[in-house]
């Protein structure tokens, strides 16, 4: 049984049939409104990083403590278009002196705010965080959100920095007064590997 407010299924087939049959042949009809959007499209800003490569991680063990003690990691990451390049998937695999780290990154392209918005999730947390939004400027991306950290909110600015065409370093930071001042507490430097 159809659902009271929406037509049958084959009642829709035949009212989109004939209005496809009444509108007149063409090939394309030139719309510059849609033609621009398209020149302006960003679905392609992560082509750049599509590949393999070799990481080195620094954290920051204890952010916005004053504390400058940091750990280090090596592993690689691997990024992977989806959607036909109007996502990608990054997956880190790293080790170092304080344990194995793994992390996969869901980046998705807005077409309608041309924007990115990057969703994390590591390995032993098993849930997204907050999607970060931004996007890229001059070739240089950025993305920031607000999330709790230790009970209290702060900004957070996710940084990736293309330095030639087989190094990208990325960078978090975060403000605990509004953006005012930034505390950096990951820089990660990718190779690209052959």
């Amino acid at each position: 049984m159809d659902h009271p407010a929406r037509p049958s299924s084959t009642r829709w087939f035949a009212s989109a049939l004939c209005a496809c049959l009444a509108l007149p042949a063409c090939s394309h009809v030139p719309n510059p409104t849609t033609e621009a959007q398209a020149r302006d499209d960003r679905n392609h800003d992560f082509d750049f990083e599509i590949g393999t490569w070799r990481t080195h991680l620094k954290r920051r063990l204890h952010p916005l403590s004053g504390s400058n003690e940091w750990t280090e990691y090596d592993g690689t990451t691997v990024v992977r278009p989806v959607w036909n390049g109007r996502a990608n998937l990054v997956e880190l695999v790293v080790d170092g002196p304080t344990g194995h780290f793994e992390g996969l990154n869901l980046r998705l392209y807005n077409p309608q705010s041309r924007q990115w918005s990057l969703n994390y999730a590591n390995v032993k947390g098993g849930t997204l965080t907050p999607p970060m939004l931004g996007s890229f400027k001059g070739g240089r991306g950025e993305f920031q959100d607000q999330e709790e950290f230790d009970g209290r909110n702060v900004l957070v600015r996710f940084e990736i920095i293309p330095v030639d065409a087989n190094t990208i370093r990325f960078e978090q930071a975060f403000s605990d007064d509004g953006g005012k001042s930034w505390e950096l507490n990951w820089v990660a430097t990718d190779t690209r590997m052959p």
